[in-house]
């Protein structure tokens, strides 16, 4: 085992994390993503998660029973949205987009019962077709640290785009 391992053992022991372990948390989630293995990134939300995207422009206090998101996927609709992607008749994404994701200025902002409160900002960039799209702002999650592996409870990212471009918002960002 290695040391990264034993840390993260002994941080699930204690329900505790450090910024560096989410860190490699989060990479390991673009990691995932970037290589289109979207069951596997779907294995790292927990039970009853949440995965939202509000709309460009309107920040991270809307509630997406009072207003339309981009994506407002409980877990049986995430769970859907990843089989949906894998299929060939799902033509928005086959053959499939090149993804490329950029995680930064991780920080944990509350901590409690072992769930860390988790911001920080995102770059994705998708090509299709040799359009190349950019998505950026900033990821809000909840992460159970006490489990192992560690799950993720709820992600919000919110668009610091003033208007989504023409590109397709069927990637997961």
């Amino acid at each position: 085992m290695n040391a990264d391992a034993h840390l993260a053992r002994a941080a699930t022991a204690s329900g505790q994390c450090t910024r560096a372990q989410v860190e490699e948390f989060l990479y390991e989630e673009a990691a995932l993503l970037d290589e289109w293995r979207v069951e596997d990134w779907f294995a790292m939300f927990a039970e009853g998660a949440t995965y939202e995207v509000p709309p460009t422009g309107d920040g991270d206090e809307l509630d997406p029973a009072k207003s339309l998101f981009y994506i407002a996927d409980d877990y049986v609709r995430l769970r859907e949205r990843v089989a949906r992607l894998l299929k060939k008749d799902a033509h928005s994404e086959y053959p499939r987009s090149r993804l490329r994701h950029i995680v930064s200025n991780v920080r944990i902002t509350g901590f409690a019962a072992g769930i860390a409160d988790v911001t920080c900002n995102f770059i994705t960039y998708r090509t299709k077709r040799g359009v190349v799209d950019t998505y950026y702002g900033q990821h809000f999650y909840r992460i159970d640290c006490s489990v192992s592996p560690w799950k993720i409870k709820s992600k919000r990212s919110v668009l610091d785009m003033d208007q989504l471009y023409a590109g397709k918002l069927t990637i997961i960002i």
